[in-house]
């Protein structure tokens, strides 16, 4: 059996598009094929280019291993927020990344519209809720001329995982990092962490 704790993520993969289609690309890599699970939202956005770079997060199941590609970081960020909620694996999450852009998502979350979260398929009245009540704080997402700011994102993000690898819940982590960052305006995840440390 291999050890689990030293597969590292793949996150990201740079090559030739072999075979597109709406749920599925097939990237060629230095001679080798991967087959990448892809949103709608991605694959809208392919267009006809030959290379492609997609943004991608690995799920490593006992029997199974599955990547899933997304043409942009927000994209990616956002699915990993969306099945970190219970109820919510990755074909769901896909499906809401197909059904709706990544925008469209962040607004309903973050003004509480369990309507347009319940709109899509597989999710029921208590799943939106509890997806609305799990990420409406985790996002913190400001919008500025139509486009999402993830820095704020990615910076906690970075952190939480970061104290994950340590061995910190991210029960224990999340509100600690969300403060710290809250008090330190433009503060760097290095800085970040060790502040964090020194609280928990």
């Amino acid at each position: 059996m291999p050890n689990h704790e030293i597969i590292k993520m793949i996150t990201h993969i740079k090559g030739l598009l072999i075979e597109k289609t709406p749920t599925e690309v097939v990237v060629e890599t230095n001679g080798v094929g991967y087959s990448i699970n892809i949103s709608l939202n991605t694959f809208s956005q392919l267009g006809e280019e030959d290379n492609i770079k997609l943004f991608t997060h690995q799920i490593i199941k006992e029997d199974s291993h599955s990547l899933y590609g997304f043409y942009e970081k927000s994209e990616r960020f956002l699915f990993v927020k969306l099945i970190s909620v219970s109820g919510i694996g990755a074909s769901t999450a896909r499906t809401m990344l197909s059904s709706l852009n990544p925008k469209e998502i962040i607004s309903a979350i973050s003004i509480g519209d369990v309507s347009v979260i319940q709109s899509i398929k597989g999710i029921g009245s208590k799943t939106a809720q509890r997806l609305i009540l799990e990420l409406k704080d985790k996002l913190n997402l400001f919008q500025n001329d139509d486009s999402i700011d993830f820095v704020q994102n990615n910076s906690v993000s970075e952190a939480i995982s970061a104290l994950e690898v340590l061995g910190y819940s991210n029960k224990q982590t999340n509100k600690v990092v969300n403060q710290i960052f809250n008090q330190n305006s433009g503060i760097d995840v290095e800085s970040l962490i060790k502040k964090a440390l020194n609280k928990l």
